[in-house]
């Protein structure tokens, strides 16, 4: 998997076993960045603005890593006790993802739970647009998002969806062990899912769009709950 940018590349330079072989730009010019990578005995390559652009899909400001592939967390390492965790219905967008990354971990939550089918996963935006958090929250991809969320559920979680009708979110107790669901950018939560939930919270609108980003309405809740906790 190919990652790229300055703040990525801070994040996880000293990590030498993740990284397998630095791309830098002819013009690369951060001596910090590249110090490092000689002082770790990483292997580097120096391309072309052109090639490095045909890499990746994105501002790589001229550095890009080959890492190992993400390795996902168990369900249970999520879980330590009085837990805060944030599960994605099938989110599609990686710079959603991203961005609610960062928002756990500002939030200091427990966890995200991601299913591996028709999902975003962990990939080179999503690590981007990070910014580095993903070194510091735990992922973690299920099979069945409908059965792990039943296994919080006799782990003693209760379980928060997120929709337009529901309850104002500000009314919801927070305490305790808590699963909070951001659904689809487009469909929101899905039925067999949204019928697993305790309380369904939902942010009153005052403007005509009656619907937020999925990591905008995700950062409200995520921070109200944590702040109340």
């Amino acid at each position: 998997m190919y990652v790229y940018g300055k703040n990525v590349a801070y994040e996880i330079i000293n990590d030498e076993s993740k990284i397998k072989k630095a791309f830098l730009s002819k013009k690369f010019d951060d001596k910090n960045i590249i110090n490092m990578l000689n002082r770790n005995n990483i292997k580097i390559k120096y391309l072309d603005k052109f090639t490095m652009d045909k890499m990746v899909d994105g501002n790589h400001q001229g550095i890009i890593f080959d890492v190992v592939d993400y390795e996902y967390y168990d369900i249970d390492e999520l879980i330590s006790g009085n837990d805060l965790i944030v599960i994605l219905d099938h989110l599609e967008d990686p710079h959603n993802f991203g961005a609610i990354i960062r928002t756990c971990e500002a939030a200091g939550v427990s966890g995200i739970i991601i299913p591996k089918d028709r999902s975003v996963s962990v990939n080179s935006t999503v690590m981007k647009v990070s910014t580095g958090a993903l070194e510091r929250v735990k992922v973690c991809q299920v099979t069945n998002l409908s059965q792990s969320i039943d296994y919080l559920k006799k782990k003693g979680f209760w379980i928060v969806g997120t929709d337009m009708d529901g309850t104002d979110y500000r009314k919801i107790d927070y305490s305790g062990n808590i699963g909070i669901i951001i659904g689809n950018e487009g469909k929101g939560m899905g039925d067999l899912v949204s019928k697993k939930c305790d309380f369904i919270a939902s942010i009153p609108m005052k403007g005509s769009i009656n619907s937020l980003n999925a990591s905008v309405a995700a950062g409200i809740i995520i921070f109200e709950a944590m702040g109340r906790r």
